[in-house]
């Protein structure tokens, strides 16, 4: 991954390089696209608290899907550049100490290398809205990056496909041991990454068994299922 962000910040530097990040590519909405094509992308952050008003973006995981496979070429796993933030209510949990802090990626380098490479592309995450919040705020402030991409969750994605599993809980390792995955290390933003687009695969042949064949057609069955469980909160 460090030679590929070198090779494409050099390629960037280059003549004509637009350096607000106006060439970056367009996010692309759910339409008619079949899931056997799309390319998703599945992402995990790790941040130096659950506070988003306060809190920041340390590290990035994310694998691709395509064609119904995870390629291991298809990855991107960076810790940033931030010796400035206070890590000690946290470090245990991630394992992201200082010394890495002050050896990661320019933030902002790395941020236009994320965007780049997700081309545009869906997003899924496990609990999503978590991860949307704080990568929004992150390339707002840094890039002053705003453009709306398609989000969605994987804790609905999975109950809307199998509405009779009973995983035991409703986080990601209980989906994981439900479907007899191994984790092979959590709170690490590229292996939580890699097990949620597990999980994703698995709901995905799922719905394609059950028709669901485009990603519009996906988006509108996570939509239906969120509206069910507000309904059944009353």
């Amino acid at each position: 991954m460090l030679e590929r962000l070198k090779h494409w910040l050099n390629g960037r530097r280059g003549p004509g390089t637009d350096p607000d990040g106006r060439n970056l590519p367009q996010p692309k909405s759910p339409g008619d696209q079949r899931l056997s094509d799309c390319r998703l992308i599945v992402l995990d952050l790790e941040t130096t608290g659950l506070n988003v008003a306060k809190d920041e973006v340390i590290a990035i995981g994310a694998v691709a899907i395509a064609g119904g496979v995870i390629p291991l070429d298809d990855q991107f796993d960076l810790i940033l550049r931030r010796p400035e933030l206070d890590i000690r209510e946290t470090v245990l949990i991630h394992g992201i100490g200082p010394e890495a802090l002050t050896q990661g990626h320019e933030t902002e380098d790395a941020l236009l290398h994320l965007l780049d490479w997700m081309n545009g592309d869906p997003v899924l995450a496990y609990h999503s809205a978590f991860d949307q919040k704080f990568l929004e705020k992150t390339l707002r402030k840094t890039l002053g990056y705003s453009r709306p991409h398609t989000w969605m969750d994987v804790a609905d994605l999975l109950p809307a496909f199998f509405p009779d599993a009973k995983p035991g809980g409703k986080g990601l390792d209980h989906w994981a041991e439900y479907f007899g995955l191994e984790v092979s290390e959590r709170h690490h933003a590229a292996a939580d990454a890699l097990a949620t687009a597990e999980l994703t695969l698995i709901a995905l042949n799922k719905a394609n068994k059950d028709g669901v064949k485009t990603l519009k057609e996906l988006n509108n069955k996570l939509r239906y299922h969120r509206r069910l469980q507000n309904m059944h909160r009353f």
